[in-house]
């Protein structure tokens, strides 16, 4: 585990930690990779359903993320590495949930949900928090948005069209309405088979025992059966 960062879930917005909460470690995240047989986006209806992993697995991770959050960069990179290392074990799926601090999170979450709808989510998705340090101090973010789109050989009319469109705002409006549903106020929260992560699971190590622990209840349930 020393070769992960500190990973600390939380902002200074919340609450509950106080204007004192520790954050990831401002870093350019490494690139993730991508396996086609392993990232799936669920398309179809209004609801975004974007999975990483087998999406059989038992042990169900859902993360609320900001495109634009540093935190998040960094637990995305973390959570890729755990997906590959469980796998086929455990999945993950990603919600948006762009912090109003932000400027270009929601045009990021659209962007993704955009490329979404060309087979494109997951690599959207890891080339945006790749590349975040440039395109959040940018004056024309959506104009590098357009750059990604062209680099993953996307249908760019097609892609400026779904960015304005009302399935991909219904699909981004979706995801607030599950974070509601579940009381989510910051990003990035991260919940394990439904559980949310308490202060003293913040960290790698943490993860890995909650998902140790959700793995485990799950092979114990199935050989009971």
């Amino acid at each position: 585990m020393k070769r992960y960062l500190p990973l600390i879930i939380g902002v200074a917005a919340i609450a509950t930690l106080g204007s004192g909460a520790m954050l990831y470690r401002a870093k350019l995240p490494r690139p993730l990779t991508i396996s086609e047989d392993k990232s799936v986006s669920r398309e179809g209806d209004a609801e975004s359903m974007h999975i990483r992993g087998n999406p059989e697995a038992s042990v169900t991770l859902e993360e609320f993320g900001d495109f634009e959050c540093p935190s998040c960069a960094n637990l995305a990179t973390f959570l890729d590495q755990l997906i590959k290392e469980y796998h086929p074990r455990v999945r993950l799926i990603f919600r948006n949930f762009p912090l109003p601090m932000h400027q270009f999170a929601r045009d990021a979450a659209l962007a993704a949900e955009a490329a979404g709808l060309q087979g494109r989510y997951w690599e959207m998705h890891d080339m945006l928090f790749r590349e975040q340090p440039v395109w959040s101090s940018a004056t024309d973010a959506g104009m590098l948005f357009d750059t990604y789109a062209e680099t993953l050989r996307l249908d760019l009319n097609r892609f400026r069209k779904d960015v304005k469109s009302d399935k991909v705002r219904e699909r981004f409006e979706s995801d607030q309405a599950r974070a509601r549903s579940l009381g989510v106020t910051t990003a990035p929260t991260l919940f394990v088979d439904k559980r949310e992560m308490g202060p003293n699971d913040r960290t790698p190590e943490g993860v890995r025992r909650l998902v140790d622990e959700a793995v485990k209840a799950k092979s114990s349930a199935s050989e009971a059966k």
